[in-house]
């Protein structure tokens, strides 16, 4: 089933005054921009032109695939909680278009989410062409819009895709100016490369081993950074903060409110997003800035003749949601595309009994299952991944605990989960369900060469640490030709996706003592046609924070 990314907006030049809305429809996968709508509706307020944009998105996204899922991103907190039902919807003006919209696709089969406003801009800048073609007296062409050129394509998949951050990149390229998402020998360096060295994995030197490690330092997520976005102080239609509790003023019509009420007749205190994420808070210009008077979205001026404009990033040619083709610019874009990787989201399984007791648990030992914390944190990180909507296949160890977390991910997206041997965890021979403590109390001589030399083995027979190296090479390989193009979730374990960062950064074994894997932690890579590796996320565990 094909999936797709819906981005909307809308706004109004006077709340009410004159309006138009702007969409797109993108593909999951890849992060490609497959179609663009946008109008000048006339006089209509902000609200009403925020729905009139997420119809036309999710009307150009059934004209391309009416059986696909559909994930529709915007930055109107309005639209987004009333379409997801947690809302109700009272105004007159928007209860039709509410109605129209859900009738697109069937139910369930399209997700919301909200997101800020600096994550919309390609529907914003739609919109605002299509408002200044209103003040013009004409509309919105697809062959003059600029709005893709202008905005660097943002991640479409779940924190840290792959196949976003290389378009991203490419549009950097395209755009000529330096950025640190642009690929380089140091930051992108060959999986192949590392193929004849060995791993040191395992936990953080001190708690060593498996699940059952103490960090070495801090950890989080790693974002690649934005290439080619503009300073928040440069971003055309920024909305001002109100202060706490305030809402947008009520200029007749829309679904604004006073002071006192959130635009729904509710206390604005009562479940309501901080004001300074609200993306219905546009309050009127202050005195001297050049901006609308009447409460209504701030917008961008149109680019003044003969302004430089970065060239096109994308490769091909362009659909808007008639079905009529125009070329992209040449340029970056005309060079040889490596096309979508085989992107490897790498989920840690969630917590078992051994987890926060810091235990060696290899594959073999007792094979816990997971306990109640872990499932509630295999759940969180379903619920995330559902909402990125990008997983598109799911493969998981042999262990209980790993298949247990994969069955409630693949659950909840609607996939099935195949099992590969060669994800499971190192085996710690004599030193499995004990701490780092009682294992150099026991085996002082054994622990120090392991933690020397990624050739020794556990006391007891166990597996050592180059010997993984080599079986998850291995199943890399066999992955990466399987799911080429394709995202997949590899639910495995602290050993593994160790090995597959440190292979595909090429860095000497030693790196893999000083990273921190948390449980039910997701981090990404991404496998080239020509035979490159980029990491592109690690350790995130933001899904799993209230």
């Amino acid at each position: 089933m094909r999936e797709f990314i819906v981005e909307a907006d809308g706004g109004s030049r006077g709340n009410p005054g004159p309006a138009g809305y702007g969409a797109l429809v993108a593909d999951a996968a890849t992060g490609e921009t497959l179609a663009e709508a946008a109008e000048y509706i006339g006089v209509a307020t902000n609200n009403v032109a925020e729905y009139r944009g997420l119809l036309a998105g999710l009307r150009a996204a059934h004209a391309l695939d009416p059986a696909a899922r559909v994930h529709v991103r915007m930055d109107s907190k309005l639209v987004v909680e009333q379409m997801s039902g947690r809302w109700k919807i009272k105004h007159p003006d928007m209860k039709p278009l509410a109605t129209q919209a859900r009738a697109v696709f069937p139910p369930g089969q399209v997700t919301y989410e909200w997101i800020p406003r600096e994550r919309n801009k390609h529907a914003d800048r739609l919109a605002n062409e299509a408002m200044d073609a209103g003040a013009k007296g004409g509309q919105w062409s697809p062959t003059a819009s600029r709005a893709a050129l202008d905005t660097p394509p943002e991640p479409a998949g779940p924190p840290g895709d792959a196949a976003a951050g290389a378009a991203r990149a490419r549009a950097a390229m395209a755009n000529s100016r330096p950025t640190a998402s642009t690929h380089t020998p140091a930051a992108d360096v060959s999986g192949a490369a590392g193929a004849g060295s060995v791993a040191a994995g395992g936990e953080a030197r001190g708690d060593a081993g498996g699940d059952a490690g103490r960090p070495a330092a801090p950890g989080g997520g790693i974002r690649p950074a934005e290439a080619g976005s503009e300073p928040a102080a440069a971003r055309g239609g920024g909305r001002s903060a109100l202060a706490a509790g305030e809402e947008r003023t009520a200029t007749g019509g829309g679904e604004t409110g006073s002071a006192a009420t959130d635009g729904e007749g509710r206390p604005a205190d009562a479940g309501s997003e901080p004001a300074a994420a609200r993306s219905e808070d546009r309050p009127a210009a202050t005195a001297g800035q050049d901006r609308p008077a009447a409460g209504g979205r701030e917008t961008r001026p149109a680019h003044a003749a003969g302004e430089n404009r970065p060239a096109t990033a994308r490769n091909g040619r362009h659909r808007a949601p008639g079905g009529t083709t125009h070329p992209s610019a040449p340029g970056w874009s005309a060079a040889p595309d490596m096309g979508a990787p085989a992107t490897f989201v790498l989920l840690r399984h969630g917590e078992t009994p051994l987890t926060p007791q810091k235990r060696f648990s290899g594959s073999g030992g007792s094979d816990p299952s997971l306990s109640d914390t872990g499932r509630e944190q295999a759940r969180r990180v379903a619920e995330a991944l559902a909402r990125r909507g990008t997983v598109q296949a799911v493969v998981a160890s042999p262990l209980a605990r790993t298949r247990e977390t994969a069955g409630i991910v693949a659950a909840r997206l609607g996939l099935d989960v195949a099992v590969d041997d060669g994800l499971r965890e190192t085996d710690f021979g004599a030193w499995e369900g004990l701490t780092f403590g009682e294992v150099r109390d026991r085996y002082p001589d054994d622990l120090n060469a392991w933690l020397a030399d990624p050739a020794a083995r556990p006391t007891g027979g166990g597996e050592s640490f180059t010997e993984t190296a080599v079986r998850i090479e291995a199943t890399r390989e066999k992955l990466v030709a399987a799911y080429a193009g394709r995202t997949v979730l590899l639910v495995t374990h602290v050993t593994p996706i160790k090995t597959f960062v440190r292979l595909a950064l090429g860095a000497p074994d030693q790196a893999l003592f000083r990273m921190e894997l948390s449980a039910a932690s997701l981090s990404a890579v991404a496998y080239y046609a020509d035979g490159n590796a980029s990491v592109r996320l690690f350790n995130d565990t933001s899904h799993l924070r209230p």
